[in-house]
């Protein structure tokens, strides 16, 4: 067996690579940037005005004058106009391009406009307020969006100021789950007393579409030549296969003899962690070099380890960087005998010095998925010790966004 900390730099080396493709620019949320976003031009592009209101040379506010004619209109659309006589004003609407020879602008809740004069009601008034100036937030050329960057709105709606109708994305590995066991059934199935409906590759199906991976699902009977007939031909389909079962040391676990059978190499079996310690990684030595998760079986394992050890992979395989994991403290002594590293699944909360508080939830043990509901994280109880005190500070992993 080897620990939580090598299993993911084993995990982290074997990132995968899967190129890029270009994608209209409406269907990139939530994937990655691989392109530079550079500002096409200035930004903003013109001296913008920001406030409805009236236009001035400040000048003429300075000098002590107050009441400006209206001399005509800047709308946000139109073409620059010009305030001809600096003792008089103009009207100026919000995204305006800023008239020429106007400095100054004064927002309509400060003025009092009558019979198209505009009155000043207020003593201070700065010269240049109001104004968001050319190229004040970016200028042409400038990098506004760097490469490797996870796409939120906020960075679509600065691609499709700087024109960019599509964009590099990283491209997704085609993945699929396979569940094993005699014993699953289709979730629309009603179970025999000695069945169960499958519910881990729904699981971990959900944990994927979070990152836009739209896997497909599989399962295999307890068979050994079955298993290793249709394995072959789905590790040269998929670049990433992600197994439910059939790892640890039960007579019909025949993932790991099947694995090894169809070129995949072993990098590693069995983690010093509970839940989750048969987990099962390799890499084929094919030309697609395909990655395979085998988790175990038992629901909170597998959902663990794709928590824990798949997301960290996914991220470094897309170019994101690694997630640092926040530390939260335990609100009550919490006491774990064997000496490997724990999960603890936990309720999260906060006080008012900002601080995240654990509180554990106990289940039933790595089959007990409904306990996953009243939970919402796993806390990382460290090796080496078996009394975690009270306000003892460690690793939070959550799973609900």
């Amino acid at each position: 067996m080897i620990t939580v900390q090598d299993a993911l730099a084993i995990i982290l080396q074997n990132k995968g690579n899967y190129r890029n493709e270009k994608v209209a620019l409406q269907n990139t949320i939530g994937r990655v940037l691989k392109e530079d976003l550079y500002a096409d031009r200035d930004m903003p592009p013109y001296n913008r005005v920001t406030m409805d209101g009236i236009g001035i040379a400040h000048a003429a506010f300075a000098q002590g004058q107050k009441v400006f004619r209206i001399e005509g209109v800047a709308a946000a659309g139109a073409a620059e106009i010009t305030l001809i006589d600096k003792k008089k004003c103009v009207e100026t609407m919000t995204g305006a391009i800023l008239p020429k020879y106007v400095d100054t602008i004064i927002r309509y809740e400060d003025l009092n406009i009558d019979n198209g004069h505009a009155e000043i009601m207020v003593d201070k008034v700065i010269k240049g307020q109001n104004i968001h100036t050319k190229g004040e937030d970016r200028k042409k050329g400038s990098l506004v969006v760097p490469i490797n960057t996870q796409l939120s709105p906020a960075e679509i709606g600065v691609a499709a100021t700087v024109g960019k109708p599509h964009i590099d994305v990283a491209r997704l590995p085609k993945t699929i789950i396979i569940s094993t066991g005699d014993e699953l059934v289709e979730v629309d199935r009603t179970p025999l007393p000695h069945q169960i409906r499958k519910s881990n590759v729904h699981r971990i199906k959900a944990t994927l579409s979070q990152y836009l991976i739209d896997a497909d699902i599989y399962h295999f009977i307890d068979d050994l030549e079955t298993i290793k007939e249709l394995l072959g031909k789905i590790i040269e389909d998929y670049e990433v296969v992600i197994l439910s079962g059939g790892v640890s040391k039960g007579k019909f676990d025949f993932l790991p003899e099947a694995l090894e059978a169809v070129g995949v190499e072993k990098l590693f079996h069995k983690i010093k962690q509970r839940p989750g310690k048969p987990f099962w990684f390799g890499k084929a030595k094919n030309a697609k070099g395909t990655i395979v998760f085998a988790l175990p079986g038992n629901p909170v394992s597998s959902f663990l380890c794709t928590q824990r050890y798949f997301l960290p992979w996914l991220r470094a395989s897309l170019g994101l960087p690694e997630q640092q994991l926040p530390n939260a403290k335990l609100t009550e002594d919490y006491l774990f005998k064997p000496d490997l590293t724990y999960f603890l699944q936990v309720k999260v909360s906060y006080d008012e010095q900002g601080r995240i508080w654990a509180q554990p939830v106990t289940g039933n043990g790595s089959g007990d998925l409904a306990n996953l509901v009243e939970a919402e994280a796993f806390l990382q109880l460290p090796m080496g010790q078996n009394v975690f005190k009270k306000g003892s500070v460690h690793p939070l992993i959550f799973y609900r966004k």
